[in-house]
């Protein structure tokens, strides 16, 4: 894992904080499931749940799309990371 003296590109080009719109993972709404914790995609916006979470949407997301980066959408964390470089940034 990176650490912030190491930033990755991905996390570095990150300039504006997409906040999530709501709480609550888009998908798991959709099928009745439940969630641990939530990310929200720095890309595109979606808020999804984490690999804590039975479903883990956020990293199924970043499979299909490629979207590297993420910011905790827990109330109080403030923190980006990125699943390409496997590196992590507060904010």
């Amino acid at each position: 894992m990176q650490n912030d003296d190491e930033i990755c590109q991905h996390l570095a080009a990150i300039t504006d904080i997409k906040q999530p719109k709501d709480y609550l993972c888009e998908e798991c709404i959709k099928t009745h499931s439940s969630w641990m914790h939530l990310r929200t995609c720095q890309t595109c916006g979606v808020t999804l749940c984490c690999d804590s979470s039975p479903n883990t949407h956020m990293t199924k997301h970043f499979e299909a799309t490629g979207h590297p980066v993420v910011i905790s959408a827990e109330p109080g964390e403030r923190w980006l990371w990125c699943y390409v470089d496997d590196a992590v940034k507060g904010y």
